[in-house]
Formats: structure tokens, C-alpha cells, sequence
């Protein structure tokens, strides 16, 4: 498993119990966390960072669908500076490679 945020994870397990009837116990065991680890988790706040993130998460998303799927950190990372955004071009990176996104070249033929 990669990376997860533990408020998101924390959620999950929440879910399953109010979607599907799936115990906390046995949640947390599939997933390989403690249930006190759960229950620790469960009702912190999110924090001014978590929030910025994922604001930062739905902007790069956002210019991403809009070049069609062709840009990459690095012109995504400059449209994010001219849109005011203070963040560097190696956290665009690791954001667009967790969200899975990834720019293609566009071929151009030669002649």
C-alpha cells in the first residue's frame, strides 16, 4: 500500500460500517491497522494543511482535464504559479504521480 492519508483511511473504515455493515474490528484487520489506531483517527479534525493539500489536489486535477491529459508537472506547476499558488515543481510531481496522473507527448509527424 502506498502513501495514504490516515484521515481518509480513517474515513474508509467509517464507511464500511455505515454503507455495507462491516464491522470496525474487522475492517481495520483487512487493512492492517489497530482499532485504537481507528478510533484515534476517527475524530480528529482536518487540518489547515490537509485542507490546502487537497485544494492543491482538485487545482491540479483541474488544469490536467483541461490540457486533455497532455500536461506534465513541470506546465502544470507554472499555470498553478501564474494562478497564485506558492508550491514547488517537485510537490506537483509527487501530487500528479499519487492522483495517477501523468502527461502524454502529443507525436507530431516529421515532413
Amino acid at each position: 500500500m502506498t502513501e495514504t492519508d490516515p484521515a481518509a483511511l480513517a474515513a474508509f473504515i467509517g464507511n464500511q460500517r455505515t454503507e455495507h455493515h462491516v464491522p470496525h474490528r474487522l475492517a481495520c484487520r483487512v487493512l492492517g491497522v489497530s482499532e485504537s489506531w481507528f478510533y484515534k483517527w476517527r475524530g480528529k479534525p482536518t487540518t489547515a494543511r490537509e485542507v490546502r493539500r487537497g485544494q492543491l489536489a482538485d487545482a491540479i486535477r483541474q488544469i490536467f482535464e483541461n490540457s486533455g491529459g497532455t500536461y506534465g508537472s513541470p506546465k502544470v506547476w507554472l499555470l498553478l504559479i501564474r494562478a497564485g499558488w506558492r508550491v514547488s515543481v517537485n510537490t506537483v510531481a509527487r501530487l500528479m504521480a499519487e492522483l495517477g496522473l501523468a502527461g502524454r507527448r502529443i507525436r507530431r509527424r516529421a515532413g
